[in-house]
């Protein structure tokens, strides 16, 4: 990374599955761009699960000496309250990981970085991905959808923290 560079990772928590985005631009443009899942095994332990994801994810943030790591703010369905506490835990495994690699952490609303991405808050999944790879000019569908979604956030994170 040069000094004229911002690197940014965007994560988008889940236990089953923690999507990775990173780009990288000039002042002006996106130049580089890749992206990733974090998995783990429904049939482990939840510890071993969340000690997977941020071992994983504190090692990739210190190998890409990101300039600023987005991360998902966590949201719960009062349907389904169960997973919104899942998603904590996970979202709070990824900001110690964040923090232990020295990078400068954002949490962003999903709405938020849907409406910027795709103009719709309430996009979803397929539009959020759509929006993600028009923009990258990605030739074919970014998958898993917590990979396109990590991008959309590391996106956001780019043009509303670079010149800070």
């Amino acid at each position: 990374m040069t000094d004229t560079t911002f690197r940014v990772v965007g994560v988008d928590p889940g236990l089953a599955g923690t999507g990775i985005g990173v780009v990288e631009g000039d002042a002006c443009s996106v130049i580089r761009y890749s992206f990733g899942c974090v998995a783990t095994a429904s049939t482990d332990p939840l510890p071993l699960r969340l000690d997977t994801i941020y071992t994983r994810i504190r090692s990739f943030l210190a190998d890409q000496a990101p300039d600023l790591v987005v991360i998902e703010d966590i949201y719960s369905l009062e349907k389904y309250p169960g997973s919104g506490i899942l998603l904590g835990k996970v979202s709070g495994v990824l900001l110690v990981a964040a923090f232990r690699a020295g990078a400068r952490v954002e949490e962003i609303a999903v709405r938020e970085a849907k409406k910027i991405v795709c103009g719709n808050g309430n996009a979803d999944k397929f539009q959020m991905e759509r929006a993600v790879r028009h923009f990258l000019n990605h030739p074919e569908p970014i998958r898993p959808f917590h990979a396109s979604d990590a991008l959309g956030l590391a996106i956001t994170g780019y043009f509303r923290y670079r010149k800070n």
